[in-house]
């Protein structure tokens, strides 16, 4: 597993990317915080399930505590370490997230075939060109044909199919984080963009009611990708959970 860090500050931060991302989701971030935190961005590598992923970032020589956010795929990552290691977890924070199996119903069928559908179009047309069509849902109707949106797209590139494929069935084998809401027992942020259409703010406001002492932090015009689209809002409300 690879990590990309800065020097030691006064605590680790662990920053947990979602489905294709990479510390460019966090770019922002890293340095605004490296007043006050080491910033570690995980790799997953060829990782090919969440619990995998999760002991990959556990294996890492990391601190005995650390705080620990996740975005999206990152943020099941997350969950999956505070069920594994939940003394090692000073702080969470769940980003644009959620903590449900894939349903045995129509819905779950239905999104198997949508992520299948994207796979396929991956190995037929490029990263780039499914790309294409899959961000244009994961951010506010604003953020389309901007930088922001290039660099989103640019990321995906950067992945192969393979990786691609790898974390496609992660998440449809994600397991179930029901349960476990209700014993975390750390400071906890849940934060979500007010236009996220894949993990949406009805689902952060379920997870509020059932973590103990949780804060949610809506970011307004974003969608998905709220660390890039809104990245001043981010890290602000991430200084706050770390100084809280």
């Amino acid at each position: 597993m690879n990590l990309v860090s800065r020097a030691a500050k006064h605590q680790t931060l662990v920053l947990l990317p979602g489905l294709l991302c990479d510390s460019t989701v966090w770019e922002h971030q890293i340095e605004s915080l490296s007043d006050t935190a080491d910033c570690v961005v995980a790799d997953y590598g060829a990782c090919d399930s969440i619990e995998a992923m999760a002991e990959a970032v556990l294996s890492t020589q990391l601190p005995d505590t650390f705080a620990l956010v996740g975005h999206s795929m990152g943020g099941r990552v997350a969950l999956e370490i505070v069920r594994r290691a939940p003394l090692r977890v000073a702080r969470l924070a769940l980003l644009d997230t959620g903590y449900q199996a894939r349903p045995e119903t129509e819905a779950g069928v239905q999104e198997r075939s949508q992520r299948l559908a994207l796979l396929d179009r991956a190995r037929t047309e490029g990263m780039r060109e499914m790309g294409t069509q899959w961000a244009v849902g994961m951010v506010h109707p604003a953020h389309v044909d901007t930088p922001t949106f290039e660099a989103i797209l640019r990321m995906i590139e950067r992945n192969s199919v393979q990786r691609f494929a790898h974390q496609i069935e992660a998440l449809l084998r994600r397991p179930d984080g029901t349960s476990l809401l209700a014993h975390i027992d750390c400071p906890t942020l849940l934060l979500c963009g007010r236009e996220d259409r894949w993990s949406p703010l009805a689902r952060h406001t379920d997870m509020r009611e059932a973590i103990r002492g949780a804060h949610l932090e809506v970011i307004e015009h974003a969608g998905h990708m709220t660390t890039m689209e809104q990245p001043e809002s981010v890290t602000r409300a991430l200084r706050t959970w770390l100084a809280a």
